[in-house]
């Protein structure tokens, strides 16, 4: 077995591979945290505001008092999860821009 040298050709790819495998870790590790720290407005109707973060973390919910009938109490009920529904999609699209670029890696580290 003179001269083998591996798999990867030698510890200099070895080498390269794990700072790009770094890199990426650190990349990753800062678009989460960039979704942590998103602030995602969702609205319906003008009467009904929720912010959630770019991990679909609800932070708060603003209902104008406009929305609120006491007769009405499903219309208050369907914009509550309308503009959540819009939060939520607001979210997905910021997390996909984020994470896309990692592929099905975003589980690994």
């Amino acid at each position: 077995m003179a001269g083998y040298r591996g798999g990867f050709g030698g510890g200099n790819q070895m080498q390269q591979l794990m700072k790009q495998a770094q890199k990426m870790q650190e990349q990753m590790a800062k678009a989460q945290q960039e979704l942590e720290e998103a602030e995602i407005v969702g609205e319906s109707g003008g009467l009904v505001k929720v912010v959630v973060n770019g991990k679909k973390v609800v932070s708060s919910v603003t209902i104008d008092p406009k929305a609120v009938d006491p007769d009405d109490v499903e219309m208050l009920e369907d914009l509550i999860v309308a503009a959540l529904n819009n939060a939520y999609d607001k979210a997905d699209e910021m997390y996909n821009e984020k994470m896309g670029a990692f592929g099905g890696a975003g589980g690994l580290f």
